[in-house]
């Protein structure tokens, strides 16, 4: 699929590596619906880059995806305003720190709303729409879905979901419409990491260095446009998965 005209939604498309690939939608003259919860600013900020670059069209819609009526919502205000849907990337997710102990079943359910169960329906949502136009869906997996991370253990269970849910979603909906999976590793540390805590992790990662958003958006692009290629979750990682 040619990115060019298609229209493409980016849920969590307003930060870190959601807006990379709202940006790389728009280079490649995407039209672009970029969802926010809380972050109308970054989001406005986002449109007016994605126009410069080159979208054909942008566009800010916020939801609150933890909610369980969001996605529908979502999915019909994005046809409502194109006209049309394409594209599905499922980016918005939280990770917060979480070992064992530290885990409450209010954490649990926040991540899962967010990660896991809001993916699945946004593309449930979307099925319909996608399946007339031939579309294609990226979920963002992560490294931690399939390595055992156990200071976060509810975002990597969650993302664990995500990985098994492309293949379900896949088979399910092919041969209209093709999903697929991005796990990446270190390309985005969390903003309280320090400066030590990156070295090691570049040390430690086979291509002795760490990763960007960018690595992410060549990956989803990929993905959109590789017509033969369904039910798969591809790892950009720099080689972490192989220590």
């Amino acid at each position: 699929m040619d990115p060019r005209g298609r229209v493409a939604l980016v849920t969590g498309g307003a930060r870190r590596v959601g807006r990379a690939l709202v940006l790389a939608l728009a280079r490649r003259g995407a039209r672009v619906a970029v969802h926010f919860h809380a972050s109308a600013a970054e989001a406005a900020r986002v449109v007016d880059e994605a126009r410069a670059s080159g979208a054909a069209d942008a566009w800010a819609t916020s939801a609150d995806l933890r909610r369980a009526d969001a996605p529908d919502a979502l999915i019909r205000s994005v046809v409502a305003h194109f006209g049309a849907l394409d594209i599905l990337v499922n980016s918005a997710a939280v990770m917060t720190r979480a070992p064992l102990d530290d885990v409450t079943p209010e954490q649990w359910d926040d991540t899962f709303a967010l990660n896991l169960r809001a993916p699945f329906f946004c593309a449930r949502a979307a099925a319909a729409v996608l399946r007339e136009r031939g579309g294609a869906i990226v979920n963002l997996a992560d490294l931690a879905g399939l390595e055992s991370w156990p200071a976060y253990m509810p975002h990597a269970i969650s993302k664990a979901g995500v990985i098994h849910m492309t293949r379900v979603l896949a088979r399910t909906l092919a041969p209209s419409v093709r999903v697929n999976a991005i796990a990446p590793g270190a390309v985005l540390l969390p903003e309280s990491w320090r400066p030590e805590d990156a070295e090691h992790l570049a040390r430690t990662t086979p291509l002795r260095r760490l990763g960007s958003p960018e690595d992410v958006a060549q990956a989803m692009l990929y993905l959109i446009e590789a017509d033969y290629v369904t039910g798969v979750t591809l790892i950009v990682d720099g080689g972490r998965h192989v220590r």
